[in-house]
Parts: C-alpha cells; structure tokens; sequence
C-alpha cells in the first residue's frame, strides 16, 4: 500500500464515468479508495470495486474498511456497493463499517440490499449542510447537487486543509463557494457542454471555471466519458494548468495521491 510520511493518500481505483466507458470498461468503473487521518473508505463503488481493491498492488483488503460513501445512485457509481459492504463485514460474519448514502437511494429502490443493512454498525442518510464523522475524520455533504438523483459533493476536513470531491452534477455559480479547498477533485465526464435538460454533468470549461475560482493548490480531474478520453485528459489538465496557474492533474486507474505531500 503506497503512503505519504502521515499514511494519507488517494487511490483511484476507477477513473471511468457515464454509460458507454463503464459499459465497455474503457476506464474502470471502480471508484476511489481514501485513507484520510488513518480511516479507510471506498467511495462511490462502481462495477468492479470488490475486484479492483483485491487486484490492486499491494491488495486493499476490504474488510479493512471503515466506510463506504456514496454520492449518489447511478450504476457506475453503486454498481458494486452490495459485495462492498458485504466484504467490508468479513462476508458478513462480523457486525461492523458505516455506510452513508442519499436518502432516495434507500427508499422505494434501494440500491444498498436490505438484508446487510443490520451487519452494519451505523448506516446513514446524506443531506443538505450536514456534518458527518467517522472516528476522527470529518466530512461535510454542503449542497445538493443539480442531477437526475439526489447527488451530493463531499468536503473532507484534515489538519492541513480541506480535500472537496465535486461529485456528479450540472455547473451552477454558488459551486465555487461551497467547495474551496486545498485539494479540488472534479468529476468531469464531458468535453464540452450539452442540453442540461440532457446532461447533468460537469464539462471540461466548466472544470476550468471552477478552478479558476476555487483556487486550489491541486486540482484532479476524473470520471471521465467518452469525449475526455477521445480527447486526452492528461493533454486537457497540463493546458488546464497553464490557463489557470493551478497544478492539474488527470486522474489515471491505479493511480496514488500521497497527502498531504502533493498539496505543499
């Protein structure tokens, strides 16, 4: 397992994002594994999460896990929530691990099965402006997003600053506000806008918008369809960098972000 001096880092184990890339696996669909003040989540685990941890060099086990986090229900997102959650309580033999999802994806479909909800030892609801903790680790869900689904954006709070993950959604101008950070991670599926009524998604001048606001020390760009591949994203960020005096840097599968060394 690669870690920074402090143990931190990012690992993303899926960089793929919107139907066809996760449909042909031309990125991986697997999501990210966090170690944050030493506790351990997976977020947003797609199709292939539960393969990719253990297929990862050296091996993630899953049940070393202390949470999983889900922005929000769609397939290349919660594909693999349910083996997760099941590896993350040692296939179910050990009461243990929190889950922390949008309400609607526990109501009249729900997209985490019913009979692991008692083995785990907190589940919960994201909402609007809460605060969340998991032992020493602090988050925050700061506004609900302009998706097709209850969507939320994640604000970590370290002792070096703050890491916001800018999950799926439509741009919208207050972004910018709720998400100064030191760390800025995007997910940005598309290469140039469409009809909203369509596509709820980030595209890549409105990454740029928001890193031109934010400011951050670091931005990473990720989940990424079809037109950002086609267009190649670590071309997209090193322009991006120049635009915006910001280090951006185009996520990989497999790739490791020490922390808090990347952001000094």
């Amino acid at each position: 397992m690669v870690k920074a001096r402090n143990g931190d880092f990012i690992k993303f184990l899926g960089t793929g994002g919107a139907r066809v890339v996760v449909a042909k696996q031309v990125r991986a669909s697997a999501g990210a594994w966090l170690c944050l003040e030493g506790v351990n989540l997976h977020l947003d685990p797609g199709p292939g999460a539960l393969v990719k941890c253990w297929g990862s060099r050296p091996a993630l086990d899953p049940v070393l896990l202390d949470g999983i986090i889900l922005t929000h229900r769609h397939l290349d997102h919660a594909g693999d929530l349910n083996a997760l959650t099941e590896a993350m309580t040692g296939a179910g033999l050990k009461r243990r691990g929190s889950v922390f999802l949008p309400g609607d994806a526990l109501r009249e479909e729900p997209v985490l099965f019913r009979y692991l909800w008692p083995l785990l030892e907190h589940l919960e609801a994201l909402e609007t402006g809460r605060r969340y903790q998991i032992k020493n680790l602090v988050f925050t869900t700061p506004v609900r997003h302009i998706h097709s689904v209850e969507t939320y954006g994640l604000v970590f709070f370290l002792p070096w600053g703050k890491i916001a993950w800018i999950s799926d959604t439509l741009y919208f101008p207050e972004l910018a506000d709720y998400y100064r950070s030191e760390l800025l991670i995007l997910n940005v599926p598309r290469l140039k806008p469409r009809n909203p009524d369509e596509i709820q998604h980030l595209s890549l001048s409105d990454a740029g918008l928001l890193i031109r606001e934010i400011k951050p020390k670091v931005a990473v760009l990720t989940h990424f369809g079809m037109t950002m591949l086609r267009a190649k994203p670590w071309v997209l960020a090193a322009q991006l960098s120049d635009e915006t005096g910001v280090k951006v840097i185009a996520a990989q599968d497999g790739m490791t972000l020490p922390l808090p060394d990347l952001c000094q």
